[in-house]
């Protein structure tokens, strides 16, 4: 079924403009929080100042944030302290403001920062300013949420617009939410979608195509790869709420992995006019492909799906292959050896691209070994990963989560029924080489991941939503032998990670801050290499080594240094399976 739409939304700041300066009284103050850079805010400050009325608008996104680098000086030599109160709200996990109010702790300069849970409080943080000369400043936050359910019927806190309205005498006259322009296109896109009459089975669509233009750009918090982004925003939220609908529709959960609706596709860009755009249709898939080459040694940027293919080829072998429901084809080689075989594979997550870098230099330089054995297959979702080429052309540091998974909508690991399609390459590559070890490269945000509109964290992925250094993730089967390889392959392979020039210092930046914003982890660190090990069925490889880089949206000297650590645990990982595998007693 086919479906077009277009709509265009005037800003919420226009209509503030509007409305108040046709009720102009310099007595009045209005405050509005709204989904706007900083530059917009003060425009609708100053227009409405024209019109004789006072106004502030603030930020209803990462409310403290903005407060904290906009009106308060951070870098002033006499701060001592900072103590932020944080709200406690009932319908929300604990640490929800807390996570909101990321990456403040890495901004206070050389003053100490101290966060503190306030269940007194759901809606509004404290802060106290500590001086060196023993003054002390107090601030409120007002941070605006609403209680909400989603498409699928799930409760949410979420942030909103409000406005709060003083008449001449200083009394509150208004005090009420705000549904703002940023709020209404996105749930136009769902409603029209999820009222459009999907018929017959999945996939539903090849490619569902959602184009919007909004007018604020990205604003730089000026830490690391870290930008308060609402086009970003808005394009995790759309994906994966139309994802979960999907699954939900078609008799999934919405933490399942496995719906196949087709490839939804959100494309949202920064544009210079004063209003917000959307239209959304159905299309065939693009097919198109990227062909730019560089030093794959030193590549300062994704790899073209052409050089991806030439690098592959140079590897002595087998060809094996496998194709996607669009036809595109996955590639990989069986290098035929002495010595125990083990798998190696990137690209599942094709936005997660550092793996299909490491994955091709690892094989390569284990191709140059005596009896090495092993099978590589570096880009296993072609299609998600020619869509992330195409989706980093408008916003190269966007994490585009539209180009996760396949074009079928579902994770290819967790296929289970119908042509296997990409999956398939997997099956072929464990018989022809019966692997034990499989090195699954992957990666995940090397900035805050957020969904606005969807109680703020992402559902079923909360572990994720700020860096925490290179992950390691190992899952075997539920043996005694296994238990205990796995533990010392981990020691060893994480003992000679440490030699590699500032992964340690990666890890050990980004955990602490992870700590003070999550409050709370659910992973070991082994040798300073945040670690989850758990069992596995018995029907999977024996032993599966996951790699998680936060690579996402990095380029230059930071991706090398992204393959350059993936390159290295693909030899390591190999080198160590085999000292292992002579050492133990391997069951056959």
């Amino acid at each position: 079924m086919s479906i077009t739409f277009a709509k265009t939304f005037q800003t919420t700041g226009r209509q503030l403009i509007e409305r108040f300066s046709n009720e102009a009284s310099n007595r009045q103050l209005i405050e509005a929080w709204i989904f706007a850079d900083r530059e917009k805010r003060q425009s609708i400050e100053r227009s409405l100042l024209n019109a004789g009325v006072k106004a502030k608008v603030r930020s209803a996104y990462k409310p403290l944030l903005h407060f904290m680098l906009e009106d308060l000086n951070l870098n002033d030599s006499n701060l001592k302290k900072v103590e932020v109160f944080y709200p406690v709200h009932q319908k929300t996990t604990e640490n929800r403001f807390l996570l909101e109010a990321y990456p403040l702790a890495a901004l206070t300069g050389k003053a100490e920062i101290v966060f503190h849970p306030d269940n007194s409080s759901d809606q509004q943080y404290r802060v106290v300013l500590h001086s060196r000369s023993g003054m002390h400043t107090e601030h409120k936050v007002f941070a605006p949420n609403h209680i909400h359910t989603d498409v699928i019927n799930q409760e949410y806190l979420s942030p909103t617009g409000w406005l709060k309205v003083h008449d001449e005498n200083g009394e509150l006259t208004t005090d009420e939410r705000l549904e703002t322009d940023f709020e209404q296109l996105f749930k136009c896109a769902l409603d029209v979608i999820t009222k459009h009459n999907w018929t017959g089975r999945e996939p539903f669509f090849e490619r569902l195509s959602i184009d919007v233009e909004l007018p604020w750009p990205d604003q730089s918090i000026g830490y690391e790869q870290e930008n308060v982004s609402l086009t970003e925003a808005l394009h995790e939220d759309l994906y994966f709420s139309l994802q979960e609908w999907f699954k939900v529709k078609a008799g999934y959960q919405p933490k399942d992995r496995e719906g196949q609706p087709g490839q939804i596709v959100p494309s949202v860009i920064h544009s210079q006019t004063d209003e917000l755009t959307l239209t959304m249709r159905t299309q065939p898939y693009d097919m198109s492909e990227s062909r730019h080459l560089q030093p794959i040694e030193a590549a300062t940027e994704p790899l073209s799906t052409h050089q991806i293919a030439q690098e592959l080829a140079q590897i002595p072998g087998t060809e094996l292959d496998a194709h996607s429901i669009s036809g595109r084809k996955i590639t990989a080689r069986y290098h035929h050896g002495s010595d125990i075989p083990v798998m190696i594979s990137g690209g599942q997550h094709a936005n997660e691209t550092t793996g299909v870098i490491g994955a091709l230099r690892g094989a390569l330089e284990l191709s140059k070994k005596q009896n090495s054995n092993f099978v590589i297959s570096p880009l296993e979702n072609p299609d998600g990963y020619s869509l992330h080429q195409t989706l980093i052309k408008d916003n190269p540091f966007h994490m585009h989560h539209a180009a996760r998974y396949t074009a079928l909508g579902d994770d290819l690991e967790y296929r289970k029924k119908g042509p296997m399609y990409e999956k398939e390459i997997r099956f072929k590559a464990r018989e022809v080489s019966q692997a034990k070890l499989h090195i699954n490269l992957h990666g995940y945000p090397s900035h805050e991941w957020v969904r606005p509109f969807s109680g703020y964290v992402p559902l079923g992925f909360d572990m994720w939503t700020i860096p925490k250094g290179f992950f390691l993730i190992l899952r075997h089967h539920p043996t005694d032998f296994w238990r205990e390889y796995t533990l010392k392959f981990t020691e060893r392979l994480t003992e000679k990670l440490m030699g590699i020039p500032g992964v340690s210092e990666l890890n050990q930046k980004q955990v602490k801050l992870y700590n003070q914003h999550a409050g709370m982890t659910n992973f070991e660190l082994i040798n300073g290499f945040p670690c989850l090990i758990s069992e596995s069925k018995e029907t999977d490889i024996p032993l599966q080594l996951i790699t998680e880089y936060p690579d996402e949206t990095i380029y230059g000297e930071l991706f090398i240094q992204g393959h350059e650590v993936q390159k290295h645990t693909v030899v390591y990982a190999y080198e160590i399976h085999q000292q292992l595998m002579g050492e133990l007693n391997s069951p056959s």
